[in-house]
């Protein structure tokens, strides 16, 4: 990555001019404000790219509410409204009730639950797209301020967009990636020529703690750098100024992650969690990626250039962008779920490289050959991507206010959830003990709570390993699984229909057969049971 010693930021500085400049064409005519009602190729892109993935194609359900925990969540975040106070037991559990619970993403269940009063969940959904959106624009407006052009910047970015749908959820880790790419671009620009307000990551990182866990990718890139600055000083192109400079920083935002409801107790917390090995057999976006679909091809094409770029890198004694490089390679590697995070900080990289490659095939080239003819076209489109306008918004406002339609779902996916299962039996469902999986718990919460009280929902880090085993093994029917729904009182069971379990209490005397709708299949007790709750 870009250093202060990189000879790639005499092109970048030159393309910030260009940006500080008026565009060509009816652009330049407008003036300083009109220049902000003139549409921008970034507005076009950062608003097109949303729409057609999200809005235009089933009303942004299809993936961003694909994920049960989203319920829970705007439930949480209502009851801090209603209430006016943090979160220090649990809400939601007949299991464990009373018990310590860290929300510790209570600022973004908050802003979910205000999203979600405002209107409903196409309100979670527009959230959800927005930030997203952010979340791709951030990339290309970093390549772009790289010097990077548009044949490169915009692929780039594309399939950075096309390998975070892995986890493109209405969740709070969508403030994440957004935080991540805006952070690295930060340290990036500071990098290159230190300013003051590198700063501010200092009370981002007291914000970030509390809309989501992953305020400790910013701690990992600042102590990256500090470590490759360190490096970078025994090779010769840094000075032991900018390694203090990482460190102090590193600690101030490290420092500033105390600010949260819970204190320390919060660092605790996640240090248990993440150091957990069972989290990472039972919890699928722990698990390592599995390379069987078109985003992981996009991911497995960014990650063995970005390791060849690193390379590229260490031999021009470049240290800091490789160390990112390799760490964030290697937490992809480990969980599905850092592949977003990946991208952002790979891909501006690899851009950088790639910008390179395309230096030296058009320095000196005709303008009427293939290379000039690229570079012409690259330099006109340029400044379109460094440029944005009211377009970037306002057609977001647009949706927000009913003029342009989208088809949204106003309730969870019913090809993922029960719930239309839910709606015909309502007062069966919130009334009872229910045994069900993780994902339909979470949907039952937003639907049925304070009324409904989980056994087991998505909040793994909550309920602890010995929990989190009793339902791995009424799910599996384990050999104890009859007696795990005697001890808990169990008075409901809705399961899927390939469930083994669904299976034997179908033969079981003991539970009869509410309903099967052949996506869900919902059992009453009407035997007795062995044990009490």
């Amino acid at each position: 990555m870009a250093t202060s010693t990189n000879p790639q930021a005499g092109l970048a500085g030159t393309a910030a001019g260009a940006a500080a400049r008026p565009v060509a064409g009816s652009g330049a005519a407008l003036g300083r404000w009109a220049r902000w009602l003139w549409p921008s190729l970034f507005d076009v892109i950062l608003v097109s790219l949303p729409l057609w993935f999200f809005g235009l194609a089933d009303g942004g359900t299809g993936l961003l509410l694909s994920d049960g925990d989203t319920g829970w969540h705007i439930r949480t975040g209502e009851w801090i409204l209603n209430h006016h106070s943090f979160v220090w037991t649990d809400l939601f559990s007949f299991s464990k009730p009373g018990q310590p619970w860290f929300a510790w993403e209570w600022l973004s269940d908050v802003l979910l639950a205000l999203a979600h009063r405002a209107a409903g969940l196409p309100g979670v959904t527009m959230a959800g797209m927005v930030v997203s959106a952010l979340f791709c624009g951030a990339l290309l407006r970093h390549m772009a301020w790289r010097g990077v052009n548009l044949f490169i910047a915009l692929p780039l970015a594309l399939m950075g967009f096309g390998m975070a749908t892995v986890h493109l959820l209405a969740r709070p880790h969508l403030v994440t990636m957004l935080l991540m790419a805006v952070s690295v671009w930060m340290v990036q620009a500071d990098l290159r020529q230190p300013r003051r307000w590198i700063w501010l990551l200092v009370p981002l990182a007291a914000l970030w703690t509390n809309l989501h866990g992953g305020w400790l990718a910013l701690i990992s890139i600042l102590g990256l750098t500090a470590a490759g600055r360190a490096v970078e000083v025994w090779l010769g192109k840094a000075d032991w100024g900018s390694v203090k400079r990482y460190a102090v920083l590193t600690a101030a935002c490290f420092a500033a992650s105390l600010l949260n409801p819970y204190g320390w107790r919060l660092h605790q917390h996640t240090a248990e969690y993440l150091a957990a090995d069972w989290i990472k057999d039972v919890v699928m976006e722990f698990r390592s990626p599995e390379f069987r679909s078109e985003n992981m091809l996009q991911y497995e094409i960014v990650l063995l250039a970005a390791c060849a770029a690193a390379g590229l890198a260490l031999s021009r004694k470049e240290v800091v962008g490789p160390l990112w490089v390799a760490f964030w390679a290697h937490s992809s590697l480990v969980s599905g779920r850092h592949i977003p995070l990946f991208a952002a900080v790979a891909l501006p990289f690899l851009a950088d490289e790639l910008q390179r490659l395309w230096k030296n095939w058009t320095d000196g080239a005709r303008k009427n050959s293939v290379a000039g003819i690229m570079e012409g076209l690259a330099q006109e489109a340029g400044a379109g991507l460094r440029r944005a306008s009211a377009w970037s918004v306002i057609p977001f406002v647009l949706i927000a206010v009913g003029v342009i339609p989208i088809p949204w779902r106003h309730d969870f996916p019913a090809e993922r959830f029960p719930v239309k299962m839910a709606g015909r039996h309502e007062a069966l469902l919130s009334s009872s003990r229910v045994f069900t999986e993780d994902q339909w718990a979470d949907y039952l919460i937003y639907r049925f709570s304070p009324r409904f009280k989980a056994f087991f929902d998505g909040r793994s880090d909550f309920y602890g390993e010995k929990t989190t085993r009793e339902y791995q093994r009424i799910v599996g029917v384990g050999h104890d699984y009859e007696q795990l729904l005697d001890k808990y009182g169990f008075e409901v069971v809705l399961a899927r229909p390939n469930w083994a379990l669904a299976t034997l209490l179908k033969q079981s005397p003991g539970w009869e057969i509410v309903e099967d709708d052949k996506k869900a299949v919902l059992f009453r007790r009407v035997g007795p049971r062995k044990g009490n709750s």
